[in-house]
């Protein structure tokens, strides 16, 4: 084998190895830590530190990253999410943004929901510095967007107070016990007629991607594994009173855009 086939090989498994380092210590191997310490009980216990670390959210938060993350499907769920809003009627209405997400999604759904009509866009997080880096990525919106230090299982927003709510890959993070609990509080918000749009991971179709990802997700993020079965998001919304569902596949059918909508006279 020439020596520069052998170095190059050799360098690529460096990469891939010390990226696969970098990624499992901050995120599962963080929690396992946390999991033995003290702190372990407290809210934000579940969130993993790239998601809190100033640093290394701006380390991270690099658009080909995230886009690779999502095997470049991101703009695919990003584009069925904003082209949704604009067939509604957000005129002078509120939407929600519960969470922040990494990569250009908030500041597409920010547009998306102005250029619809929108009286405000309101973000809630339970992270303080996720909320300031989110900030940093909607300065064209001083007077229309409101940054909420809000935990997603307990919402302070009124019921029935936006119009429309987006939760991108958002579940797939949560402990099981709160899977739930966050849809309920998403659908609560809604208004009747309110729509929410919810992008995630799913079961995929080909036995070989799915035992790529189910390799990814045991050793990364092992709660994510609950939406191919147990916790799957659609089941959970369908079985929430006064909400119907439909859910699009992508990429053979690694991932989920789920759009549920509120009755507009749901039963009692």
């Amino acid at each position: 084998m020439p020596a520069w086939i052998f170095n190059l090989t050799f360098l690529v498994i460096l990469v891939l190895g010390g990226t696969a380092l970098f990624f499992f210590t901050v995120t599962r191997g963080a929690l396992l830590l946390r999991s033995v310490m003290a702190g372990a009980g407290d809210p934000d216990a579940h969130v993993y530190p790239i998601y809190s670390n100033m640093r290394l959210i701006r380390l991270v938060d690099f658009q080909p990253i995230i886009a690779a993350i999502l095997l470049f499907q991101y703009d695919r769920l990003v584009a069925m999410i904003t082209a949704g809003m604009k067939q509604m009627d957000l005129q002078d209405k509120n939407v929600l943004i519960t969470s922040c997400a990494f990569g250009n999604v908030m500041p597409l759904v920010v547009d998306a929901a102005l250029a619809t009509g929108a009286a405000k866009v309101q973000v809630v997080d339970i992270i303080n510095n996720e909320l300031v880096h989110a900030k940093s990525k909607l300065t064209a919106y001083p007077e229309q967007v409101e940054f909420l230090l809000q935990d997603a299982s307990r919402v302070g927003l009124p019921d029935q107070s936006v119009r429309a709510n987006v939760l991108f890959f958002l579940l797939h993070e949560l402990p099981h016990e709160l899977k739930g609990v966050v849809l309920q509080e998403a659908c609560r918000v809604l208004e009747p007629g309110g729509k929410l749009f919810l992008a995630e991971f799913h079961r995929p179709d080909p036995w070989v991607l799915r035992a790529l990802s189910w390799t990814y997700f045991k050793v990364f993020e092992p709660l994510g594994l609950a939406l191919w079965n147990t916790h799957d998001p659609l089941l959970q919304l369908q079985a929430i009173s006064g909400i119907s569902c439909e859910r699009r596949k992508l990429f053979f059918g690694n991932f989920q855009v789920i759009v549920a909508t509120k009755q507009a006279n749901p039963a009692a």
